[in-house]
């Protein structure tokens, strides 16, 4: 009996704006000892473009805005808070910073690295969400780990 054939690999689209300043914040990141996940859903309802896990375990939430626009059709950004240590803006050079808010963490990034401008106040998570969320971090991670191994899968 033949074995199933995957399905075909269609060509990936080019990165949209959002998916670049991903990129160069988590390579600035990585330079600070955090791993990093893109694109995760800490609940239902919620996918946030950057989550990050410090080596002591802390977590870190990065939205990344590429414009105006972005930034004023997000409406779902403090439902992040409860699900990371501090939270952060991703934005690009020419971003108008003063639509963000003061109290949250600032990134100025491009496509290939960023620099923290702001550091998001600590918010702390409680042990029981903590743990819960490192598993989801593992688990995604080493789902997108193996759709990248076996891209007929589809598992991205």
């Amino acid at each position: 009996m033949p074995l199933p054939q995957p399905a075909l690999d269609l060509p990936a689209p080019p990165p949209r704006p959002g998916q670049l300043l991903a990129r160069g914040v988590c390579r600035h990141l990585l330079s600070h000892d955090f791993v990093t996940v893109e694109e995760m859903t800490p609940t239902p309802g919620l996918r946030v473009d950057v989550m990050a896990l410090g080596p002591k375990g802390e977590l870190w939430v990065v939205e990344c805005k590429s414009s105006r626009a972005d930034f004023m059709s997000d409406g779902k950004w403090q439902g992040y808070l409860e699900f990371c240590d501090r939270f952060f803006w991703a934005v690009d050079q020419d971003f108008p910073v003063e639509l963000l808010p003061d109290d949250t963490g600032l990134i100025v990034a491009d496509h290939y690295d960023a620099e923290i401008v702001r550091m998001g106040p600590e918010l702390k998570l409680n042990g029981a969400r903590r743990k819960g969320l490192v598993h989801r971090f593992a688990r995604h991670a080493a789902l997108r780990w193996h759709g990248a191994r076996d891209p007929g899968l589809g598992l991205r």
